[in-house]
């Protein structure tokens, strides 16, 4: 029964990968079900139908989005421009400034300006290649068709997810062996407990985070600061990927902004502060405590998530990894509880040397 159960794992596992080109949506309708069932469910207790108690939150995460897109999508757009203007502005300052110095001491002879020239030249060999690299990409739309549908699809799935969860969750729950369905139950009691806390945490300290960045890199006079504080925020699940990424494009985008080193204090102080309210506000408060993984485990997940399901791949990494983490402990906790692990601490202690054995060979 055992080796059905593993086997019938690896092909479920097997088969989910298969698919993975078309389960964007419907993980992503899972997420957007979990993340909101707690709200559903306080509805539910105050008397309100489950069905209504959905379209009203759905209707108000809309409504939300509108908003926030009506207010921020104009603002984002303007200064995602100005900060695509400022590699070319780049490019000029590293050869006025930069490769001057470069080769007078390495005795190297690199011009910057001759790329750019070339690139101009064979633009349109480029527009060719990319045009040729688009069509290939998208053959003859059916990707465009398949991503805007996926956009239609989420509302729907999650919707019905959402309205039905409490019935999929008995139903699985039927379905468990009668004799192990207390452990199971326990288990996912235990997941969902870690798992609920830290994925809206995680989701509320980025958004924390991206406030933070875009309000403070915008006083101090960085005219794309919103678009770069926010890109820095929504990264910060990485461990120090947002960081980097945010401090290295601010600090850039302040001084072709400037020409001035001071302003740059100004940024690396903004930075400072978010990472300070983070550590002591954010985190404490929305998260509590991590899910215990290495910064590096951190990444393989994220990487490894982004691979099989792309990008809600990689924001589903680090909920995934925190169920594995308790599966991993409960795993362990009967490992040493087992005889295996008792006997072999046995054998480990019968085949260690003997004081005796030592003296014996030292003499």
């Amino acid at each position: 029964m055992r080796w059905i159960v593993i086997v019938g794992l690896a092909l479920a596992m097997y088969i989910v990968y298969l698919l993975s080109p078309i389960l964007t949506p419907f993980l992503a309708g899972v997420v957007l079900a979990y993340l909101f069932d707690p709200l559903v469910t306080r509805m539910v207790g105050w008397k309100i139908n489950r069905t209504l108690g959905t379209t009203v939150v759905f209707f108000v995460i809309l409504l939300v989005m509108i908003l926030a897109g009506l207010a921020l999508v104009p603002v984002v757009i303007n200064q995602a421009v100005k900060l695509i203007s400022v590699f070319p502005k780049l490019l000029a300052m590293l050869q006025d400034q930069l490769v001057p110095y470069i080769n007078a001491k390495l005795g190297l002879d690199i011009n910057l300006n001759s790329m750019t020239q070339l690139t101009v030249q064979h633009a349109q060999e480029i527009g060719s290649v990319l045009a040729k690299s688009a069509t290939v990409v998208f053959g003859n739309g059916s990707a465009v068709v398949l991503s805007m549908m996926n956009l239609i699809l989420i509302p729907v799935i999650g919707f019905y997810l959402l309205r039905d969860w409490p019935h999929l969750l008995q139903r699985i729950q039927e379905l468990m062996p009668r004799r192990q369905e207390p452990q199971w139950v326990a288990l996912a009691q235990e997941s969902n407990q870690m798992l609920g806390g830290f994925l809206r945490g995680q989701l509320a300290v980025m958004l924390a985070n991206g406030i933070t960045y875009a309000i403070g890199l915008t006083i101090v006079g960085l005219e794309t600061g919103v678009v770069i504080g926010m890109a820095a925020g929504m990264l910060s699940f990485v461990p120090y990927l947002g960081n980097v990424i945010g401090i290295t494009t601010a600090l850039i985008a302040m001084y072709i902004q400037t020409g001035e080193f001071t302003p740059l204090l100004w940024v690396l102080l903004v930075f400072g502060i978010g990472q300070t309210l983070e550590s002591i506000l954010w985190q404490p408060r929305f998260v509590g405590e991590r899910i215990g993984l290495h910064p590096v485990a951190v990444i393989f997940a994220v990487m490894a998530g982004g691979v099989l399901f792309g990008f809600f791949g990689v924001l589903l990494a680090l909920p995934v990894s925190a169920i594995l983490v308790v599966l991993g402990r409960h795993a362990l906790k009967r490992y040493r509880e087992s005889p295996f692990y008792e006997d072999a601490d046995k054998v480990k202690v019968l085949l260690a040397p003997s004081k005796d054995t030592w003296a014996e060979k030292s003499e």
